[in-house]
């Protein structure tokens, strides 16, 4: 009779058992990287960030951070002051801690695979935030702005400022020869191509036809980029057009710049040949990303416009992306076959541009919150 109680009750404590792993194991979803529903809350997430010598970089991991802390998450915000090692060993760091997804704005988007393989072997999902994280496998989603439809917008406000378009789109009344200069990106940075790629496939129809003239004869992409976006080296190189290309009293007209500090650098070179004055204005200097300073600018009619990309949203479209990953899930995504980092096509969410001009400040920066009029004044 004991015996027989005792394996009864055996029976009975094997059962219960079971029914409470099953129950358990039900209530967690395990992703294809293995994150676990369950452990999301608290997760640490790493967020590095390229450098603070660019305002928008400062908004960005600021966005990020508070977003991702309100849902819970820890998070350990990094920037590597434009310098390649610095960011390799802020990313091994936040895998030694033990991140559960990572959040990378890169420097060079080719320089880190073997930390994006260390994050793979780790199980850890890696989201690549506004530049694209080439030559690797190990990319699980995109965030960014629609990039080619930047350089578009960049180079269509060139055109308006000199009359040739209107803001509406329509013809304008000019008709030039019109002497301008073009200026690219960095050329580590993917983005850079799809801006130069986008401003260009605007601006050509133009100088095909004699309506737009590059007096320097430089347009290929490897020789108007500007490494690491420096400011100083656009200013130096502007300096060298208008002493090669501008002699003889011929005057440079527009300037396609593809960021804003770029274009600050820029104009410093433009003012110290004289241009600024009301004899020989500044020509037309288009920009990118809407900083304050370029912001500013614009309103004393200095610089002639910058395409704004409300880092606001791109933080939340990125949070809500490493949210539902974390969580198990799949994150929404808009775009699946434009960008091709040489490995593999990353899902991406792109978000949409907005060309600022002095006379929609108010609107467009102001009115949203993204600056106050003190701000600005």
């Amino acid at each position: 009779m004991k015996i027989t109680k005792l394996a009864t009750m055996a029976t009975g404590l094997f059962m219960a058992l079971s029914v409470t792993a099953a129950c358990g194991s039900s209530t967690k979803t395990v992703d294809k990287k293995g994150s676990d529903a369950g452990s999301a809350k608290g997760a640490l997430i790493g967020v590095t960030m390229p450098t603070k010598s660019s305002e928008r970089w400062i908004h960005d991991g600021d966005n990020l951070k508070a977003s991702l802390e309100k849902l819970g998450y820890k998070v350990d915000l990094q920037y590597a002051e434009n310098d390649i090692p610095t960011q390799v060993n802020q990313i091994e760091n936040q895998i030694t801690r033990g991140a559960k997804l990572l959040i990378i704005a890169s420097i060079d988007g080719t320089a880190l695979s073997t930390q994006l393989q260390e994050a793979a072997d780790k199980k850890i999902p890696v989201i690549a935030y506004d530049r694209l994280l080439q030559k690797s496998p190990n990319v699980d989603y995109y965030a960014t702005f629609d990039n080619y439809k930047v350089g578009v917008l960049q180079a269509t406000s060139l055109l308006v400022g000199l009359g040739l378009k209107k803001e509406d789109g329509s013809d304008g009344t000019a008709k030039g020869p019109f002497n301008i200069e073009v200026f690219a990106g960095s050329p580590d940075d993917n983005n850079a191509t799809f801006f130069y790629n986008g401003a260009m496939a605007t601006l050509k129809p133009y100088i095909d036809k004699g309506t737009l003239v590059v007096k320097s004869k430089e347009t290929d992409f490897k020789t108007v980029a500007i490494l690491r976006w420096d400011p100083a080296t656009a200013q130096k190189r502007m300096e060298d057009l208008i002493t090669k290309a501008y002699t003889g009293g011929t005057k440079v007209q527009g300037v396609l710049s593809p960021y804003d500090g770029l274009s600050i650098g820029i104009l410093s070179a433009l003012k110290s040949a004289g241009y600024g004055t009301s004899g020989q204005p500044y020509p037309v200097v288009t920009g990118q990303d809407a900083e304050l300073a370029s912001v500013k600018s614009i309103m004393k009619g200095e610089q002639y416009s910058t395409v704004y990309k409300d880092t606001r949203q791109l933080a939340a479209v990125t949070v809500k992306m490493a949210d539902t990953v974390l969580k198990g899930g799949k994150p929404e995504v808009n775009n699946t076959k434009d960008y091709n980092n040489g490995v593999k096509v990353v899902p991406s969410m792109l978000l949409q541009p907005v060309v600022v001009y002095k006379d929609n400040v108010q609107k467009t920066l102001v009115d949203t919150g993204y600056y106050t009029a003190q701000q600005l004044q």
